[in-house]
């Protein structure tokens, strides 16, 4: 399925932006390309954007240690499950209260 692929593709940038050492990628350029990658997501179609935020939880097992943990928590990161329950203020509550539970 294309959506496996595109969060396999997104999971990887991701990966790489947070994990590659500071003296190879400068963390000023890598924090601006995440927050452009965070914009960009919050922008794709709900539908589409709901199964990608699915996908990352099918296709994190395929990384280990630290990696893993990144992919499957790539929707919590960028806030991935508030932007699909934008238009519900009960959802957004719930997911709020998970959020703080979680920190």
């Amino acid at each position: 399925m294309i959506v496996t692929q595109i969060a396999r593709i997104i999971a990887d940038f991701i990966l790489f932006l947070d994990l590659t050492d500071d003296e190879i990628l400068d963390a000023d350029a890598a924090v601006e390309m995440m927050e452009w990658v965070g914009h960009r997501l919050e922008t794709l179609d709900k539908d589409f954007l709901r199964q990608l935020v699915d996908a990352f939880a099918v296709i994190a097992p395929e990384y280990s240690g630290d990696s893993q943990k990144l992919v499957r928590d790539i929707p919590y990161s960028f806030y991935l499950e508030e932007e699909l329950a934008a238009d519900d203020p009960v959802r957004l509550a719930e997911l709020e209260a998970l959020r703080d539970a979680r920190d």
